[in-house]
């Protein structure tokens, strides 16, 4: 495969967001179970959130060479298989239980293209995961900056999973961080946010969001999450 170079900088500054990580790995967590494919992994930093499950084999796969190294790197990673490359790149034999995609299908251009591509890689029963950012009217210049072809809603996801898959989960998350992005939209127009602003909204508007979710039904936030289903058919 072609050499492929991340232009995003936001990894190292979104690592500190530990309580929206913990916030994320709550709603995922059940199905991350056997063998798990990270695709998009990135410098792993979502990665060891996520590894404490009930998995048995995890394979991060990540297309930046320099930021599959980093991982490679990583001591507390080491059970981690690591790949260099995309889901087009993966022996057509592979098979797995779940599939993730966290913060990574906003910056593929042909969103349903891949995601066929990788329901054709799951196990009978097998889980589809996709975390992304919510709300075209949300996008930010950072967003543009970091290579997102857009921000999702409920009703372009249902649009674009795989044929013949159950969508058997969908929900918004962060109700309280849509005010901390609006803000950011109309009032700072910043490009990359500090490391200053993640942990002030890590802190403070996370903890306010995992309580106002449920209570909204999750049909409001800057994230959102869909899980799909194959089939025990396959």
């Amino acid at each position: 495969m072609p050499e492929i170079s991340y232009v995003g900088s936001e990894l190292e500054v979104f690592a500190h967001a530990n309580n929206w990580k913990r916030y994320v790995r709550s709603q995922i967590e059940p199905y991350l179970t056997g063998a798990v494919l990270e695709v998009g992994a990135g410098i792993g930093s979502n990665t060891l959130s996520y590894i404490a499950g009930s998995h048995n084999r995890w394979l991060c796969l990540e297309p930046d060479s320099q930021l599959a190294a980093c991982i490679k790197s990583n001591p507390a990673l080491t059970a981690c298989q690591v790949m260099v490359g995309t889901v087009a790149d993966l022996p057509a034999e592979e098979r797995f239980d779940a599939i993730l995609y966290m913060d990574v299908l906003e910056h593929i251009a042909d969103d349903a293209v891949e995601l066929r591509r990788s329901a054709a890689h799951l196990k009978p029963g097998g889980h589809l995961i996709v975390v992304a950012p919510a709300h075209q009217w949300l996008f930010t210049p950072f967003d543009r900056a970091i290579g997102h072809y857009r921000r999702y809603n409920a009703a372009m996801l249902r649009r674009t999973g795989p044929p013949g898959m159950h969508l058997e989960r969908l929900r918004y998350l962060d109700t309280a961080g849509v005010c901390a992005s609006l803000g950011n939209r109309l009032l700072l127009s910043s490009a990359s946010p500090t490391v200053r602003q993640i942990q002030t909204w890590d802190r403070f508007f996370v903890p306010v969001s995992r309580i106002l979710d449920p209570l909204l039904g999750y049909k409001a936030g800057k994230s959102i999450v869909a899980v799909w289903r194959m089939p025990d058919g396959g």
